[in-house]
């Protein structure tokens, strides 16, 4: 059995870890990465690595066609009306102009003229499109936001991340509503870039910044024949006029089928495009993720720690990772909890399926064991469990999952916060492992 112990730095007869809080503990870990896939057997887990912005880091090739690129501009714009995007202007914009160069660039393999058209027929659709203005309509697809498409936090790189899910779709009734005409589906694409501009917006467009998003789409129960249209529409627009923003595509809950249709377009896929895909099948989302992005910043539909309530209260507080091998149990004991303290706890198993409790142990002497959550069977399906209690005496708090009956390791995290009952929070707790 595995015991994580967590308590104030004086409590006696602990094994310790150096000496600082759990959450400064959090931050500062560096992930471990799981030495299994989680993979389907057609595609592994390619090497991937972003591209340099750093002019003085390309190709004598590739600055002579960035230079060639900005005479081209220049020379077919309006010296009267500069070019810009995103509020940046493309010619005298400077090293965060060379970036969004780059990108066109880059889509065209370094050929100039053929960046050039594109770059300007970029131009032409967001001046038609109203792009530059979208993320102020209101377009009215509330029932969508959080949903549907929407951006929801950072990755361990620090690039925002957009989730993509259709599934809701499958309702023929919601499907109407969204796509039932052709001036609803102009209004849903409408949506598509604002949320996509949305994510675009927090991009630093610098050398060394963050410069492209994560996109996480989850093919659960999405129904393909209904949204070949839409589909294709959108990854028209998205090609065509948003160059190199997305840094790795990750497909989560992919069906046994998607292998099938996966080797049916590969061949049709630059390498460049392959290595930006990751691909995981149903189920194995959570541990998919957690590779990336840090538990307190997936949402809890998969296997992560964040609602969106709590994006309103600034940065998320840090989680702590562990895994749970097949047939063990993992208690975390959370130790030196005075009289009146209450405590606020999450934890999540990814793919539960295992008994988790939880329990108040007193210190003194005769004083009774309290069930603060009894032992339950958690579905695989179950979100994250969130929960606070208040002690009327001291003691410890113990949090265990029972993976007993399991044979197969679970990505787990869980974090918790302590406040004295003078108000004063309590933030001199360490984490050992035993």
């Amino acid at each position: 059995m595995q015991k994580l112990h967590l308590g104030h730095p004086h409590s006696p007869s602990m094994d310790t870890t150096p000496s600082s809080t759990p959450f400064q503990d959090l931050t500062e870990a560096s992930p471990k990465p799981s030495k299994k896939t989680t993979f389907t057997s057609f595609m592994t887990a390619p090497s991937f690595k972003e591209d340099t912005y750093f002019v003085s880091h390309l190709k004598p090739s590739e600055k002579k066609a960035l230079q060639d690129l900005r005479d081209k501009l220049l020379a077919s714009s309006d010296s009267s009306n500069p070019v810009s995007m995103w509020g940046v202007p493309l010619v005298d914009g400077g090293d965060r102009g060379d970036v969004l160069l780059l990108k066109f660039l880059r889509a065209r393999d370094f050929r100039v003229h053929d960046a050039l058209n594109m770059l300007l027929k970029c131009l032409a659709w967001r001046t038609e499109f109203g792009a530059d203005n979208i993320v102020e309509e209101e377009l009215g697809f509330k029932e969508l936001e959080g949903v549907v498409a929407y951006t929801h936090g950072y990755d361990r790189e620090g690039h925002p991340v957009c989730y993509n899910a259709y599934g809701v779709f499958k309702d023929k009734e919601m499907y109407e509503r969204v796509f039932g005409d052709e001036e609803k589906l102009k209004r849903f694409l409408r949506w598509r870039v604002q949320v996509l501009e949305r994510g675009v917006k927090m991009l630093h467009f610098k050398p060394g910044g963050v410069n492209s998003l994560i996109q996480v789409t989850d093919l659960k129960d999405m129904p393909k024949r209904e949204l070949r249209v839409a589909s294709n529409q959108i990854l028209s627009l998205f090609q065509d006029n948003y160059p190199e923003m997305v840094a790795r595509k990750i497909f989560i809950n992919v069906p046994w089928y998607f292998s099938l249709l996966y080797s049916m377009f590969s061949p049709f896929l630059t390498q460049r495009t392959k290595s930006k895909f990751l691909i995981s099948k149903e189920g194995n989302a959570a541990e998919t993720l957690y590779k990336f992005i840090r538990p307190e910043n997936i949402p809890v539909r998969y296997g992560g720690l964040s609602r969106s309530s709590d994006l309103e209260n600034g940065p998320p507080k840090p989680a702590s990772e562990f895994t749970v091998k097949g047939g063990e149990k993992v208690n975390i004991q959370i130790e030196g909890i005075e009289s009146g303290a209450t405590i606020t706890w999450d934890i999540v198993v990814g793919g539960w399926d295992l008994e988790y409790s939880a329990e108040f142990v007193p210190i003194a002497e005769g004083s009774y064991t309290l069930a603060v959550d009894k032992a339950r069977k958690i579905m695989a399906t179950e979100e994250a469990i969130h929960n606070t209690f208040t002690s009327k005496e001291a003691g410890k708090m113990v949090l265990s999952v029972d993976n007993s009956a399991s044979r197969k390791k679970k990505v787990a995290a869980y974090r918790y916060f302590v406040r004295k009952c003078n108000n004063t929070p309590s933030s001199e707790l360490q984490l050992s492992l035993k």
